[in-house]
This record gives C-alpha cells, structure tokens and sequence, in this order.
C-alpha cells in the first residue's frame, strides 16, 4: 500500500511558447539480477497485517471481515481523515451484453490525471458531487452530465422530476441532493451494498490473459451485483499492482524466467503491492456507500478501504471463489495461474484454500 497515499501532480506546461518544452530525461531502471533468484527467500515478506487468520473454504459464504484493534489500525500506512478529492463529471446508462443494465460514472480527483470509474448496478446510487445543482445550469445541462431521476426519453424536460415513474429529487438549501430512502439508495436507509474495488488490468480483461483472475473476478462481481440489482463496482486505473503496463509487462518476463509474481516485482524495485485505495473510500463515500459488503479475498484491501476512521465500513467480506476450483468445468485453467493463486494466498496472505487435488493412481 501507498502510505497516505502522498502522491502528487506535477505540472510540466511551459508558458513560453518561443521555446522548446524541456523534456523529462527519461531513468533507465536497474537492470535486473536474474542470478538473483537462487538467493531470494523462499518466502517473500508478508505485507499482511497478519498470519494466523483461518482461510476460506473453497464453498466459503460471505462472513465477517477480520478485525484488529485500534491501536494495530492507526500504525498502519492507510490513509486517515485526509482522503482525496473526487468529483463525478459524467454518467450514463449502459445496456450491457449480460442482460442488466449499468451506469458508468467518471471521475476527476486532486492527485492524479487519471479517469477513474464506479460501475454501478442500480439506478437510484446517486453522486453527491454529480448531482449537487450548479450556478447558471439548465434542465437540459444535468441531464446532459447524467444528473436525472429515472430514465431519459425523446421530449423530456425535466431533470429532477420523471413523469412516467412520478419520482422526483429534492434538494437542500445549498443545493446538495436529499437522500430519501424512495429516491436514492443510501447505506443509512438498506442495508449494505454489494462493492468490488477493482484495479485496471489490461491483460486480464482485454488481452485474455491465463496469468491472472483478474478478468475472471471483473466479470463475476458483475454477474453477482447484476443478479441482486444494486451494486458498485469502483474501477481504478493503476494497473499492475500500481507499477503500469510497461513495468507488469518486463514482470511478465522475469516470471518467465523463474520468479513469482511478487518476486518479480521486488527484482524491478517495485513494491509487492504499490496500490492505493482512498481513492476508492472517497467515491464511495461520494455514492453514499458507507456500508459495504466486499467482494475480495484481500484483508489488505478491506483496511486499505476502511482507513484509520472506518469512513467506510466493511460489513461483510465475499470471497472471490475461482471458477476452476467451484467444480463447474469452467474458468481458468493454466500453469500460470496455478501459480499466481499460491502466491497470492502463501506470500501475500489472500483468504483463500486451494483444494486438495486427488488422483486415481494406485501404488503396489
């Protein structure tokens, strides 16, 4: 994890348009040891809180999330009360392939350049900063950012008010969006909603890569928030574990040549997991949702989430079951990513079991 999640902008803009920008002078990276395999650790250092938690059974339900003390969570490099700014600039309905239909929301935020999501599976989870009434706007303006009740249609005017469900927004005295329990899902009024929090992989989700379940884990919280009706999926763009294509792509390669995914890793002086997740804290806080339940296998993510506050309260952890492992002749099947689950559960502590393999063969 990133601690505090300092990270910051710089502004590399020249105001001078006579001359040249200068150009960033690029810093070639260590060029990695591969001899360095034979001395490496077995076991790579544990970035989890802790060892002796029970791992989930491969037919495992959702349960309580692990607890640790107060004392334990403010000595822990998560953020605290200074969260990110985010602010949602756009959303829209999507019809999706699968059948339920989802509404992309895009965000800007004060650390990074980045556009980060929330796909969110009901339509009455509302932004607080999309909706919030603007100085000088029209009806037409906050349907046009996504900022209406209901479900557009040719000829509507309104924004806040829908004729054909006869449901209508109302509005504070500054202009922030009133959360009534028959208007707008809140985690106050139902109970806690379905939250994945997912970071971008371009090879698992779009290049069908066998080397990880990350595509495999996108599509089924899909599938899960779809068949329940509400959910949110938070998508971040930090890709590799927060080190970049580029970088994962090099991991690629060393994991080729004999080391596991963290090792990998650690060989290019990256961190095991360089990724942050206030972000995440902050857009759910913007959606309303301080009660969750979490889809992962992660107990990093679920204090990452949490903060050293709890802002957002995990309620509930759903395990992340491989495909492969629930019996259904299905999933991802590879010596890649037979790998890459050990690793995840023997150095990085993932709350997970690997069933137990038999075979027919008898010995005389």
């Amino acid at each position: 994890m990133s601690p505090n999640d300092n990270n910051t902008k710089t502004n590399t803009n020249n105001n001078n348009s006579q001359s040249s920008p200068s150009m960033p002078v690029p810093v070639s990276p260590a060029r990695p040891n591969v001899s360095s395999f034979e001395n490496m650790p077995l076991i790579s250092p544990m970035i989890s809180y802790s060892s002796s938690r029970a791992q989930t059974p491969i037919d495992g339900a959702g349960e309580a999330p692990p607890v640790i003390s107060d004392a334990m969570r403010q000595n822990l490099p998560i953020h605290d009360e200074n969260l990110p700014i985010v602010k949602c600039i756009a959303r829209a309905r999507i019809p999706t392939t699968h059948g339920p239909e989802i509404f992309l929301h895009l965000y800007e935020n004060n650390i990074d350049q980045k556009e980060h999501l929330a796909i969110v599976f009901g339509e009455d989870i509302r932004s607080k900063t999309l909706f919030a009434k603007r100085s000088g706007e029209s009806q037409q303006d906050r349907m046009t950012r996504g900022a209406y009740v209901g479900k557009l249609y040719p000829g509507r005017h309104d924004a806040d008010v829908d004729p054909k469900s006869e449901k209508q927004l109302h509005f504070n005295e500054i202009g922030d969006l009133i959360r009534e329990s028959d208007t707008t899902y809140s985690s106050k009024h139902k109970e806690a909603c379905l939250t994945r929090i997912h970071s971008e992989c371009y090879t698992g989700e779009t290049a069908w890569s066998a080397r990880c379940d990350c595509g495999e884990q996108f599509d089924e919280a899909g599938r899960i928030m779809g068949s329940n009706g509400h959910g949110c999926i938070v998508y971040l763009r930090q890709e590799g574990r927060g080190i970049g294509l580029g970088e994962k792509l090099k991991a690629y390669n060393l994991q080729d040549l004999g080391a596991d995914t963290v090792q990998a890793n650690l060989i290019l002086r990256h961190p095991a997991d360089g990724r942050s997740f206030s972000l995440a804290t902050a857009i759910l806080l913007d959606l309303g949702l301080s009660d969750i339940k979490l889809l992962t296998n992660n107990p990093d993510k679920i204090l990452a989430v949490e903060g050293k506050n709890r802002e957002v309260k995990v309620i509930e952890r759903v395990p992340m079951i491989p495909l492969s492992w629930r019996n259904k002749g299905d999933g991802i099947k590879s010596t890649e990513i037979e790998g890459y689950l050990s690793t995840k559960i023997e150095r990085m502590g993932h709350l997970l079991e690997k069933p137990i393999k038999f075979t027919n063969k008898v010995e005389n």
